[in-house]
């Protein structure tokens, strides 16, 4: 359990978040406390689906952001897999340097889409377009800041939650207190295995400073992506109060069966597996994205 993990509360780290209204995520630049050096958490790259145009005001932002404050990146994390947006990681590496990591179980990811996009041999399924592979407990350091990942699967194989200080970075494992937590139904998911890793989550103590990957307001209200390890364990309205594995696998497994795909879940997958590139373009220099009919 969190008990193992090499928590420490003393260090608080700077937080600046971005929130993306197309896609409902929030990114983070996050600064350790006793230098110039940050990571970024789980950057947006921008897409006009409809039109098939990629463009980088989001990152943008970041980019702008980090040199404006004469930031040195260091890391670039993408806690998973996203399904609902496309990272920016490569884009901002090129721009502001800093290495790529993602978890281990990425492969698993890749051998399950690889073969959903048809992806021929020239794709490689190891993972090797990532700088870093976390296994569960692998330390890391931003400047002098010690930090380490979390494997957390359910929502997707690979998933991530990773702990900088008192601030940890919960990507799709957890929403905010009124979001409950996130599908499980994706290729890999698995509602039991996703109870399981929240309550690892959970065991941090109830002062860690959570921040959500995803929020989408709900019953109206504004846009917030900051809570508690307490907050969570009194008051989210799915594994809160002690709510137990059968009630939560239960109810998760009733409401995924009535959730609509991602929006963005296709052009996603195929980019984001592929550490935020697109794929390779063809022998006249285009660049296309695959649909898979009834591939989903």
């Amino acid at each position: 359990m969190a008990s193992n993990y090499p928590v420490d509360l003393s260090v608080k780290p700077e937080v600046k978040a971005f929130f993306d209204p197309a896609t409902w995520t929030i990114s983070y630049v996050v600064k350790d406390p006793a230098s110039d050096a940050c990571a970024i958490v789980d950057s947006v790259m921008d897409i006009d689906y409809a039109a098939g145009r990629i463009t980088y005001e989001s990152a943008d932002e970041i980019i702008a952001y980090v040199k404006e404050q004469g930031l040195k990146v260091e890391w670039l994390i993408e806690t998973h897999v996203h399904a609902d947006h496309l990272s920016a990681a490569p884009y901002i590496q090129d721009a502001l340097g800093g290495k790529i990591g993602i978890g281990e179980h990425i492969v698993t990811v890749q051998e399950t889409f690889g073969k959903v996009f048809n992806e021929g041999t020239e794709f490689q399924r190891d993972g090797s377009q990532f700088d870093r592979l976390f296994k569960d407990g692998d330390t890391y350091s931003v400047g002098s800041m010690h930090c380490f990942a979390m494997h957390t699967p359910g929502h997707t194989p690979a998933c991530m939650v990773h702990v900088m200080g008192d601030a940890t970075f919960t990507g799709d494992t957890l929403f905010m207190p009124d979001g409950g937590s996130a599908r499980a139904d994706f290729p890999g998911g698995d509602a039991g295995v996703l109870y399981d890793s929240i309550q690892k989550v959970l065991a941090l103590p109830d002062d860690m400073r959570l921040f959500m990957c995803h929020d989408y307001g709900p019953n109206g209200r504004d846009i917030a992506w900051e809570t508690t390890v307490g907050a969570e364990k009194q008051h989210n309205i799915h594994v809160g109060g002690g709510k137990s594995k059968e009630e939560f696998v239960k109810f998760r497994e009733e409401r995924d069966a009535q959730l609509a795909m991602p929006r963005l879940i296709i052009p996603s997958l195929q980019v984001n597996m592929r550490a935020g590139e697109l794929p390779p373009a063809d022998q006249d220099g285009k660049t296309f994205l695959k649909v898979p009919v009834n591939g989903l």
